[in-house]
């Protein structure tokens, strides 16, 4: 099959479009034809080596975290999904999407979304799923609250939006000029163009702030953040991991970090939300798999508006049981 891997970590360059051997299924994964999958900025930052501690030093590596496509074999322990199924979802951790074939964990996929492309659907699992479990389970998000989301406008942003609104509270977004329609049209009541003013220097007062990009602490958005508020963020720098432990201990605002974590029950849920129109896809561009390096280099740029989406053209597959 042909994959995108890589032999060392460095730059986009050090992804090599090439044939490799098509992976082995164990008893409890599916073999799934990859009919799209995504960039999310965590597959280049494991590409450079920033998280090389977690990812390990053998090489090749397939990366690619999301997966959209159809099921052409099942483990002899898979009990939910037989051949031609639909699905989107998750490989394991450090990736595996970026090939034509990829074995994906029995619990880690679920039926794709009936009203979404192969493409929409591989854009939503790890964007989404960050925003469903930070709002969730990190924030407690209740119905009738105030939710800044910083980065309104990027891939996990976009999910962040609408999945707020789906749970019942009010979203001020924060983005850039040129994305202030989109954020309004995704259900925020409110935008603030970053470009013309610091969110930290409103009047207003948030239940949660939701920094979807990684921008600020809680030193930063104190002001803004009611006396019991949440901060949560994507990105656990040092500061915010020292906020995280000492808030922990004493009453009131609380900082948060948020390790996504993928699972059959939060896929039903987003794929729920989607079906019922509660949640739409933004994809900003779709790359073919070979052009994987072009499109690494766009999400660095950190311009994205929702998701880089990769695609696979339809061929005949065989099949078996």
């Amino acid at each position: 099959m042909k994959a995108v891997l890589i032999r060392r970590y460095g730059a986009a360059n050090v992804l090599q479009y090439e044939e490799v051997q098509q992976p082995k299924i164990e008893p409890t994964q599916l073999l799934v034809k990859v009919r799209a999958s995504s960039v999310n900025p965590i597959d280049w930052k494991i590409r450079k080596g920033m998280l090389s501690l977690i990812a390990g030093s053998k090489f090749p590596k397939i990366l690619g975290l999301d997966v959209a496509g159809d099921v052409v074999a099942v483990g002899s322990g898979i009990t939910r999904f037989k051949v031609g199924d639909a699905i989107y979802g998750s490989t394991s951790f450090p990736g595996g999407g970026y090939a034509e074939f990829a074995a994906i964990p029995e619990n880690l996929a679920v039926l794709k979304p009936t009203n979404l492309s192969y493409e929409e659907a591989a854009a939503v699992p790890l964007a989404a799923l960050t925003a469903l479990q930070a709002l969730r389970d990190q924030g407690n998000i209740q119905t009738g609250q105030n939710v800044l989301i910083n980065g309104a406008a990027g891939g996990v942003g976009t999910f962040a939006i609408q999945i707020t609104k789906a749970l019942g509270a009010q979203v001020t977004g924060v983005c850039s000029t040129k994305n202030l329609d989109l954020v309004k049209s995704l259900g925020a009541e409110r935008v603030i163009d970053y470009t013309q003013q610091d969110f930290t220097a409103d009047t207003a007062q948030y239940d949660i702030i939701f920094d979807a990009v990684g921008k600020r602490s809680l030193s930063q958005t104190k002001k803004v953040l009611k006396p019991n508020g949440v901060y949560i963020t994507t990105l656990p720098s040092p500061e915010v991991l020292l906020e995280s432990v000492l808030t922990a201990l004493l009453p009131g605002q609380k900082a948060r970090f948020l390790f996504e974590k993928p699972n059959v029950k939060d896929l039903l849920f987003l794929k729920e939300l989607i079906e019922a129109g509660k949640i739409r896809v933004v994809i900003d561009r779709t790359y073919p798999l070979q052009e994987l390096a072009a499109a690494h280099r766009y999400s660095e740029t950190g311009r994205a508006v929702g998701k880089i989406a990769l695609a696979q053209p339809v061929v005949d597959i065989a099949v078996s049981n």
